[in-house]
């Protein structure tokens, strides 16, 4: 029989291990064959099976189940929205801030489950039983068989309550309430980090249609200059070379348009990623070059440092992290010391079950004074006291005062960090507004000298290369005027994230 068991013992050994081991037909055969997943007849992935290889090869079959267009959103196709509309929408569609929230959320639920140990465990407890036996007793030659059983019920009701712990659970509830406030923090920088870049992508979106027009209207004087150069050699003033210049000019602003409409569209489907829309949405976006630019949008940098700092996200969360780390500190001191508790229970018996304790199970404690009686209970107060643990809670210790430096140091490096992200801010917003000025006079004046230049050849005084040269200089005037304006909004939005005011609530 002991022989049998063992055999049966190692034969289920083996039958596990090939059980195990036979999951890898899962798993793609070789590390150079495609893998050929099994699929039902509508073309879903069938798991936890291989399929025939075929001529495949590494490309995965089409699940019918992804192969919805993602849904649109509800816009009017009709209506223009402006950054404060298209922000609005944002906030309610972009995923990142529907994640910021729910980890607020979880951490506040943290809180509440810390909060709870101030509260003592009950928990009820009903079983029922059977207990027999079988022996057999010789006396004097004569041999007894007794089979005796016995079946009944008992239910209890116990109670676990840790009365005082020298602190302990409030430094945890504290370092639980830092985080719920870290997970707050976070929610409002997510907003902001989504202001910012529907912000970001807003004035990249009106700079390409900027450019746009620009190559469009550019077009334009090409043709116009085409036209000019062919009205002069009809007239015979002119010279083939001049015509063939003339249409290579066009050619070429044709292209300019042709590449300026393609970074339009492209900037229009990153400011529809930005919103969290689908690619296919379509709608208009409102026009802001009417925006006027002043240097009072820069205001002194010393004058907002200190007050930035104290709002800036990260610099709040990394304070908190901060007082959460000295808040476990005081836990990890607390597990040196006593703990009082209050335990009690209260049973009631039925039938002939012979135990004196119930198990524990799950955070069920053992429930004792069981006996005979119908009803039984028990309440016992008393304390523990560590003695030794192998130096878990001094590594723990260690553990909390390395992460509370280590916090320490993170926030100077966070006000520092801010202070220079502060200063740079400033300093691309002043350089990108004397930009603009700048390529507003250049613009102005490059488009004087084309207006000159193709007078004077249309009059027989200027050659074509003037003309050419001026328009290619009136060209990138504008593009170097819009860029610079839209350059200028985005280190407006970059300033006001950097000193944490963007996201303010219009008045």
């Amino acid at each position: 029989m002991r022989r049998l068991k063992w055999a049966a013992a190692a034969l289920s050994l083996l039958m596990a291990a090939g059980c195990a081991t036979s999951a890898l037909q899962m798993a793609p055969s070789a590390p150079d064959r495609p893998w050929a997943p099994a699929t039902t007849a509508e073309g879903d992935i069938v798991t936890g099976e291989r399929g025939q290889s075929g001529p495949r090869g590494y490309l995965l079959p089409a699940d019918p189940a992804l192969a919805a267009a993602p849904e649109l959103p509800a816009v009017d196709p009709q209506k223009t929205y402006s950054l404060a509309e298209l922000i609005d929408l944002a906030e309610s569609s972009n995923p990142m801030t529907r994640v910021a929230w729910n980890d607020a959320r979880r951490a506040a639920l943290a809180a509440g489950i810390a909060e709870s140990a101030y509260l003592p465990r009950i928990t009820a407890t009903a079983i029922g039983g059977y207990q027999g036996s079988h022996g057999r007793d010789s006396t004097l030659g004569t041999t007894f068989d007794s089979s005796p059983s016995a079946t009944g019920t008992v239910s209890a009701l116990s109670l676990q309550w840790l009365l005082f712990d020298f602190g302990e659970r409030g430094a945890v509830v504290d370092a639980a309430k830092q985080l719920s406030l870290i997970a707050n923090i976070t929610f409002t920088a997510a907003h902001q980090q989504v202001i910012y870049g529907v912000s970001l992508a807003f004035y990249a979106n009106a700079a390409a249609k900027a450019r746009q027009t620009a190559a469009t209207q550019s077009m334009k004087n090409a043709e116009t200059v085409q036209a000019a150069a062919e009205d002069r050699y009809q007239h015979g003033i002119g010279t083939v070379i001049e015509v063939a210049q003339a249409r290579q000019g066009s050619a070429q602003a044709r292209f300019a348009v042709v590449q300026a409409t393609g970074a339009a569209e492209d900037a229009q489907l990153t400011l529809l990623t930005a919103v969290g829309f689908s690619p296919l949405t379509k709608l208009k976006v409102a026009d802001v070059s009417g925006r006027k630019l002043s240097p009072s949008m820069a205001a002194p940098v010393d004058t907002i440092i200190s007050e930035s700092l104290a709002r800036r996200p990260d610099v709040q969360s990394a304070y908190a992290a901060e007082k959460a780390s000295l808040a476990n500190v005081r836990a990890a001191k607390a597990e040196f010391m006593p703990k009082f508790f209050l335990s009690a229970n209260g049973t009631y018996s039925s039938g002939n079950l012979d135990i004196t304790a119930l198990p524990a199970a799950g955070q069920q404690s053992p429930t004792v004074n069981i006996n005979g009686n119908r009803w039984g209970g028990s309440i016992f107060a008393g304390v523990t006291i560590p003695i030794f643990d192998g130096g878990i809670r001094t590594a723990a210790l260690s553990q909390a005062r390395a992460e509370a430096d280590r916090a320490s140091a993170q926030m100077t490096q966070v006000r520092n960090d801010a202070t220079r992200q502060i200063v740079f801010a400033d300093n691309a917003l002043r350089t990108s507004l004397a930009a603009y000025d700048a390529s507003q006079s250049v613009a102005t004046a490059t488009q004087t000298t084309f207006d000159a230049a193709l007078a004077a050849y249309r009059n027989g005084v200027g050659s074509i290369t003037d003309v050419t040269l001026a328009e290619t200089q009136l060209l990138q005037a504008k593009n170097a005027s819009s860029d610079a304006y839209s350059t200028a909004l985005s280190a407006a939005a970059t300033l006001a994230l950097s000193t944490g005011t963007l996201g303010a609530a219009p008045p």
